[in-house]
């Protein structure tokens, strides 16, 4: 979570066509924001549900000063943002893909954003030398199919994707309620037919059918999850109404990223038994693209009160307003540094 599980300039070549940067008119750079106003209305931190004292002091600091974002290759190329919440999105495991179309004040939905990523992400991949596939192949699998041998010092709970074809779940169910019949425990017996039946995560090619699953009635798949403590197996959600929808991760970012050639810093809060102090408890991780970078970026928000997550698998929007109005000599934080 947040975390850049790969060198994204070491993953893919460069596929993607690019176009040459624009410099913002100095004279208006005011005026210049990364979403119109009228379409999307940027919420004070005061208003902001679930935040602690501390974050809430220092993204109020972060609005206050800006932050000065700099072209990574472009000598003089710099815009001061003010960074203000976007208000809540849905919690329906498509958040990455709403918030990001919030964030950019795109004429696109979640699901347009879902399957433009997927197909960045195949059209990169059957680029890639063979040697980058395999190193996607084992982030992948480390992600969705873990070594359940290993892991435990720091996962309680780690869990295995698998993703049932809609049109075979009548079939899974009868194979599973005929042992089940025998007097086979459920659950044991649920996670041998689905182990076996199913299609793990653990690939680039299984990884784009599971990223576009949105948990509609129109996904070709429905995503079974097979949660194990160190013991053994803990429980299997059979998500038997299909509405489970894959939640966006680093990849996914970084696929968005190179679809629209800008950067995305994911800003991450984290509260007071996180172990950081308010001066270091926001964070933002940038996500490049692989491609040449022709916008600024764009920056979602999750909030926790642990380091670990603590229930912050969420992403917000964060809307940016470029102003010229802060000195870039005083602003909060300096991006890239």
């Amino acid at each position: 979570m947040g975390k850049l599980l790969c060198d994204p300039t070491e993953t893919f070549q460069t596929s993607s066509p690019t176009v040459p940067w624009r410099e913002p008119n100095a004279g208006t750079l005011e005026t210049v924001a990364l979403c119109d106003q009228s379409i999307t209305a940027a919420t004070t931190w005061d208003d902001v549900i679930g935040l602690e004292d501390q974050q809430r002091r220092h993204l109020t600091k972060l609005h206050a000063k800006g932050v000065l974002w700099k072209h990574p290759k472009e000598n003089g190329s710099s815009l001061v943002f003010r960074l203000s919440h976007g208000g809540d999105v849905s919690t329906d495991g498509n958040c990455l893909f709403t918030a990001s179309q919030r964030a950019m004040a795109r004429g696109l939905d979640a699901r347009d954003l879902r399957r433009r990523t997927v197909k960045r992400f195949l059209e990169d991949l059957g680029s890639a030398r063979e040697e980058e596939r395999q190193m996607i192949n084992e982030v992948i699998r480390n992600m969705y199919s873990p070594d359940l041998s290993n892991g435990w010092g720091v996962y309680v709970v780690q869990e295995v994707k698998l993703l049932a074809k809609k049109e075979e779940r009548v079939a899974l169910d009868s194979a599973i309620e005929e042992l089940v019949q025998l007097g086979m425990q459920r659950e044991l017996v649920a996670e041998s037919i689905y182990k076996e039946r199913c299609i793990p995560v653990n690939d680039g090619s299984s990884w784009a059918k599971y990223m576009s699953i949105s948990g509609s009635t129109d996904d070709e798949y429905d995503i079974i999850t097979l949660l194990y403590t160190e013991e053994g197996l803990l429980s299997v959600d059979e998500n038997r109404g299909g509405r489970a929808a894959a939640f966006g991760d680093d990849i996914a970012i970084e696929c968005l990223a190179t679809e629209f050639h800008r950067e995305i810093y994911v800003v991450q809060a984290h509260g007071s038994d996180a172990m950081v102090d308010e001066d270091n408890c926001v964070f933002f991780l940038p996500h490049r693209p692989r491609s040449e970078i022709c916008e600024p970026p764009f920056f979602l928000f999750m909030k926790g009160t642990g380091w670990c997550g603590a229930g912050a698998d969420h992403y917000e929007p964060l809307i940016a307003h470029a102003s010229s109005l802060v000195s870039p000599e005083k602003v909060a934080l300096v991006l890239g540094q």
